[in-house]
């Protein structure tokens, strides 16, 4: 993995210009969505189309891979009765895929992992997907709501396991 940091943010219930002001005080230059549903309800800013154009207008990609980071896939076997299974879901090629992807993706441009949920340890951005980077030696940084950095950890449960 190169010396290049992956950020993660929870587009929580800012606005779509504070939420793009974050961005730009990062540097960040692409987006990638892991929500598994791109649509918000509460804060329609954030709905896939409507998110990806007002942020190319700001200059920013935005790329949607929540059908491979997403932490509730389509695909049922990724579930134990009605409860997902992060377990189950890291055998999937299809979330190596996705993994990958945003690995070659950080060493050409800063990226972050766009979810909803402002604390990243509420989130699968986090407790899934991250920990999954950080194995392969990838720096994480979470942005938080407030524009600073927490730098991301093993979760103490995997701590337990080294």
């Amino acid at each position: 993995m190169s010396d290049a940091t992956i950020y993660t943010i929870g587009h929580s219930n800012h606005s779509a210009e504070k939420f793009v002001e974050l961005l730009k005080q990062h540097g960040i230059k692409l987006v990638v969505d892991v929500r598994s549903a791109p649509y918000s309800r509460y804060s329609p800013q954030f709905s896939k189309e409507e998110l990806s154009l007002f942020l190319s207008e700001n200059g920013i990609e935005y790329a949607f891979h929540g059908n491979s980071l997403g932490g509730r896939p389509n695909d049922t076997s990724c579930y134990d009765g009605n409860n997902v299974s992060y377990e189950l879901i890291r055998e999937k090629d299809w979330f190596r895929d996705g993994l990958d992807y945003v690995c070659w993706e950080a060493t050409n441009r800063k990226l972050a992992l766009l979810c909803a949920e402002e604390d990243p340890n509420e989130c699968h951005r986090h407790n899934l997907v991250t920990q999954e980077l950080l194995k392969k030696g990838a720096h994480v940084a979470h942005i938080r709501g407030d524009g600073s950095l927490e730098e991301a950890a093993k979760n103490q449960e995997q701590m337990r396991l080294l």
